[in-house]
């Protein structure tokens, strides 16, 4: 979530990597860019850090220049946007990803309760990519489920439990403390949360956001740049596609 979030994100990355020694990082990059949308050159500073995947949302079209780096080779094979978005929409919804010895399946959906985006079925979107990946027989499929609503995405969860590796929440910024592996071996959690300003409203700066609520005028959102930041994430075990733990990051850090 903005300058803030990025730097946290690479000042602890280092840490977890060496405590944990993942195969395979992802983040969710929709607010990279001062908290709305993304660039490319933030994107590639971001790859540079350490992370190998990004998944997005809503918020991943606020900028014009997301166009390009749809268009982009590169760029593209390392972004994806929610897949229930339109036909003909810029951008794949999902990607198959090779990670050593293993195929990989990473889907993006996004939720419809309290969305503003009035995206296809989420639910049937789902059925048709894994349909659709079968034939290529992953050893791993991930899911990042953008989504308001707690129902919504719990819910997600139990149409995917046993057919997918994991089912992330990320949409709210507010880590949630629901983390479990569904029968069948699918890490859920509703919420990851975001990495941002910690001391802010979702990453927002607060006295604008405590002066919307109070006056329900049209807020300016300035995302800070500097201060106390939370790193939030999640840490998923798996064996031959099946998830044995999930783990949640939390993480504080000064940035300046």
């Amino acid at each position: 979530m903005g300058r803030i979030g990025r730097e946290a994100v690479k000042k602890v990355l280092p840490e977890i990597k060496a405590e944990h020694d993942p195969d395979l990082i992802i983040a969710n990059a929709e607010n990279l860019a001062h908290g709305k949308g993304v660039t490319a050159d933030l994107l590639r500073e971001m790859i540079a850090a350490g992370i190998d995947f990004f998944t997005s949302g809503n918020h991943v079209w606020d900028r014009q220049e997301i166009h390009d780096i749809f268009a982009d080779r590169d760029l593209s094979a390392r972004l994806i946007r929610p897949a229930n978005y339109p036909p003909g929409t810029p951008g794949q919804g999902s990607k198959f990803l090779t990670i050593g010895t293993k195929n990989v399946l990473v889907l993006n959906l996004l939720g419809r309760i309290f969305s503003r985006v009035s995206g296809d079925d989420p639910f049937r979107t789902f059925d048709e990519v894994i349909k659709a990946h079968a034939h290529l027989k992953p050893s791993v499929i991930l899911v990042d489920f953008h989504a308001e609503a707690t129902s919504e995405k719990v819910a997600l969860g139990w149409h995917a439990a046993g057919r997918v590796t994991a089912v992330w929440g990320t949409h709210t910024h507010v880590p949630t403390r629901d983390e479990r592996v569904l029968p069948g071996g699918t890490a859920y959690i509703s919420d990851i949360g975001m990495c941002g300003a910690r001391d802010g409203v979702i990453g927002v700066e607060q006295k604008a956001a405590v002066s919307h609520f109070l006056t329900q005028l049209p807020m300016q959102a300035e995302t800070p740049t500097e201060g106390e930041a939370i790193v939030c994430g999640i840490v998923i075990t798996e064996e031959q596609g099946r998830a044995t733990d999930i783990q949640p990051l939390i993480k504080y850090i000064n940035i300046h």
